[in-house]
């Protein structure tokens, strides 16, 4: 293994240093390196990374799959595979890269969970008005719907980023990015009925004054607060599914395109880079027309 250990070393070097990438991928990257080199281990005469060929690196692919790795953590790894090689044709040490002929799986692209407006509705109704957190609580689900925004969005947004006349809030997304973000009607009139009231009770601490959604403790809301506001309101509503805040954003754009909206428009409310993200909105939309025909069409009726 001694050559195996100098490689990855260096492999680890090179992604730190030449890619710089976090510790996170880093390690993610090695360690499937090492699979590899475990895999070479109980081959007859181990072949060094240099030696490699082709049908080894199949071999091992299929071993990886009948170990029970699923797609997902196969593309990883054929991933992590491919860098490796990548790295020793930088440094000279192989001519051709043995993985460029490994396939990745087909995997389907798993589509979100997403709500009816009924079952908004409902998820809305839930929110217990007699409670101190009860207008806070169906702001906060009247923004994720309204807005389309994910959680990292709604616990960082702020009240001097609401601009209520022309019924805009400004948010920063992934990479710091800032978009403008149309608010509705009914979530502008929860978002002021719950500044009017619940949140001019509580007396923001140092730093979060600006912070729209508080605690009782003045601070700023978690995600796992919000995960768990929408897990309750969803229990409470009596909805089976598996709901979770991006559920809201989900709902949010597929509701959007089933209505006709324009998809760069939906793009842009969302703050995707690319259409090609968006697009599985599409694919959502027509899955629910489907659903529809099966479910009502005297015709399509088993």
């Amino acid at each position: 293994m001694s050559a195996w250990n100098s490689f990855i070393r260096g492999f680890e070097e090179y992604l730190k240093l030449e890619r710089s990438l976090s510790d996170n991928s880093i390690g993610a990257y090695v360690s499937d390196v090492n699979k590899l080199a475990v895999f070479c281990k109980n081959i007859e005469q181990m072949p060094e990374p240099d030696k490699l060929s082709p049908e080894i690196l199949t071999a091992f692919v299929i071993h990886i799959s009948k170990a029970g790795a699923g797609e997902r953590t196969q593309a990883r790894i054929i991933s992590g595979i491919r860098a490796f090689f990548r790295y020793l044709l930088t440094e000279n040490v192989i001519r051709s890269d043995p993985s460029a002929s490994l396939e990745m799986p087909r995997m389907g692209r798993k589509l979100p969970e997403v709500l009816s407006v009924y079952e908004i509705d409902l998820m809305i109704s839930a929110a217990d008005m007699s409670k101190p957190t009860g207008q806070r609580n169906r702001a906060i689900m009247e923004t994720l719907y309204g807005c389309g925004l994910r959680v990292s969005e709604l616990i960082h947004l702020k009240i001097s980023e609401i601009n209520k006349k022309e019924s805009f809030i400004k948010v920063t997304g992934k990479g710091n990015k800032q978009r403008m973000v149309p608010v509705g009607r009914d979530a502008l009139k929860h978002i002021l009925l719950y500044m009017s009231a619940s949140r001019n009770k509580t007396a923001p601490q140092r730093g979060f004054e600006d912070h729209l959604f508080l605690n009782r403790s003045g601070k700023n809301l978690s995600r796992m607060m919000v995960f768990n506001i929408i897990r309750e309101l969803c229990q409470a509503a009596g909805i089976k599914k598996k709901v979770s805040p991006h559920s809201l954003r989900h709902s949010f754009a597929t509701h959007l395109v089933e209505g006709g909206a324009d998809l760069r428009a939906v793009q842009d409310m969302l703050g995707h880079e690319s259409i090609t993200t968006t697009e599985v909105y599409t694919h959502l939309s027509r899955e629910y027309l489907r659903e529809n025909l099966l479910s009502f069409h005297p015709r399509a009726k088993k």
